[in-house]
């Protein structure tokens, strides 16, 4: 992306993102700049090796206030990390790697893995994720667009 304010997207407090090395076609974020980590939603969170690198895999609830549909993800593991959350409580947790897509744009993100089946977003976008990549309007949302539904020939 680009570091000129005047062509970086604007992006709405919230959005839909696509995490295609993960297998998540669509799942809402929502867009903190409070928050200097990214999170996603995980559970049955499991560490392995292979092949000598370190790996996780983990399943995740993409859609709110739907535990029906679950996605089986698998990733290389980049580090381990002590993460405070908002309310100061401290937390290790596993980190992983992952483009991140939103409408047109696609960049490279870390993002921390954690249960967050009580929260009304699957995923956090921290503002680490988004410097020099997007400007933020928190007084909009949905600023890039939906991504199209599953099955109409298009995989995000």
């Amino acid at each position: 992306m680009n570091d000129n304010p005047a062509v970086l997207p604007v992006l709405g407090w919230r959005e839909w993102v696509s995490l295609p090395g993960l297998g998540i076609d669509r799942i809402k974020a929502k867009i903190d700049t409070g928050a200097r980590t990214s999170c996603l939603h995980a559970f049955e969170v499991e560490a392995f090796t292979e092949r000598g690198r370190q790996r996780v895999r983990f399943k995740i609830h993409p859609l709110q206030r739907n535990a029906g549909t679950i996605v089986a993800c698998c990733a290389d593991v980049v580090a381990r990390r002590v993460v405070s959350d908002s309310g100061g409580h401290r937390e290790q947790r596993w980190v992983i790697a992952s483009d991140i897509r939103i409408g047109p744009y696609t960049w490279p993100s870390e993002l921390t893995l954690t249960s967050r089946e009580n929260m009304m977003f699957r995923m956090l976008l921290g503002r680490t994720a988004l410097q020099h990549r997007a400007m933020v309007d928190p007084s909009r949302s949905y600023q890039v667009g939906k991504p199209p539904p599953r099955g109409k020939g298009h995989r995000p």
